[in-house]
């Protein structure tokens, strides 16, 4: 009998979670429908709530949004919007900072978040899976003694969220591990363990 629950729980259990994430985020993308006019809201058209068509909405105006900024009048657009934003004392600062940390995550190019390390955290004794962002600024550098390596320390089992140090380079290891297993590896809280790779980088079972 508890043979059976136990392997009803390993099917079921995944599965639930990976519909309630789900569920969240397309909960929280339907939010978008709440920009529109309250008169041409689908929910108050049709009489009834559409789970995803915000959702639909959103990725269906980013799609446009891309589209139409790949030419060169819509590059202009961009120029001129962020010329605006840039007038705006507080504005700016937050866009500016969120718009290069977005164009380094998504264009591939750059060694933010592309390296998996080992750093001593919380304490000389333990170790924790960290994310290599980049060098110290030049004030920063300019502080420390030696040099130093920008890492992020996510927490488990939603590694959204962490902590930001900086850490003596001498101090890390770095690991042959792809930044998609790292996250498998941290969510589940060391027991999805990524496979053994080959000496050419290719992955193995284990």
């Amino acid at each position: 009998m508890k043979k059976y629950f136990i392997t009803g729980l390993l099917i079921w259990v995944p599965l639930a979670i990976t519909a309630w994430v789900l569920a969240l985020i397309v909960r929280a993308m339907d939010q978008s429908l709440l920009l529109l006019p309250a008169s041409i809201q689908p929910e108050r058209l049709l009489g009834l709530y559409i789970p995803g068509l915000g959702a639909l909405m959103t990725l269906l105006v980013v799609f446009l949004t891309g589209l139409i900024t790949a030419n060169i009048v819509g590059q202009k657009l961009v120029r001129f919007w962020e010329g605006v934003l840039s007038r705006i004392p507080v504005v700016k600062s937050i866009y500016y900072s969120v718009k290069q940390v977005s164009d380094t995550l998504f264009s591939g190019n750059g060694e933010a978040f592309r390296k998996v390390l080992l750093v001593r955290y919380p304490h000389p004794q333990a170790w924790a899976v960290a994310f290599q962002t980049g060098m110290p600024a030049v004030d920063v550098a300019d502080m420390l003694p030696e040099e130093h390596v920008g890492v992020f320390i996510p927490t488990t089992p939603s590694p959204v969220n962490g902590f930001f140090f900086f850490v003596p380079r001498k101090d890390v290891i770095e690991l042959d591990m792809s930044v998609d297993d790292a996250l498998k590896y941290i969510v589940s809280m060391g027991v999805v363990v990524p496979p053994m790779r080959n000496p050419l980088g290719r992955a193995q079972n284990q």
